[in-house]
């Protein structure tokens, strides 16, 4: 009985240091999951989202970049708003998946989508026409 008694308290530390080294990364990921579901923003509205990507293509159309930096940034924004909008409206999205080369040909892809799904890219404009 008393050998017993000894390789249990023998064993025990590194049976316990062996189950935490298994089981805690396992729990902390989990816990931290939930909290990052938890405090995360929540998903932006679809009509915030038109208005971001009606603004871009305005600048995007305009070609006032005074940089090549700055051009590819706006580029960049556009493309990840057309994205954006395609998955809150649940439309196929050929710009995320297309290479850079064809960039440009799935941009006008993805516009098109988001056209024939109802968001009108240029809207009409709100004032009164003159007679």
């Amino acid at each position: 009985m008393g050998l017993l008694l000894y390789l249990l308290v023998a064993a025990a530390p590194t049976l316990l240091f062996w189950l935490a080294l298994r089981l805690l990364p396992a729990a902390v990921e989990r816990i931290d999951d939930w909290w990052a579901r938890r405090h995360a923003p929540p998903p932006p509205r679809l009509e915030s989202a038109v208005a971001n990507l009606r603004r871009l293509r305005r600048e995007v159309r305009g070609g006032a970049a005074p940089t090549q930096v700055r051009r590819l940034a706006l580029y960049s924004a556009y493309d990840a708003t057309l994205i954006q909008v395609c998955g809150i409206v649940g439309v196929d999205a050929p710009l995320g998946s297309a290479s850079e080369s064809d960039r440009a040909f799935a941009r006008l892809l993805t516009e098109a989508e988001l056209e024939e799904a109802g968001i009108a890219l240029d809207p009409p404009s709100g004032g009164t026409a003159a007679a």
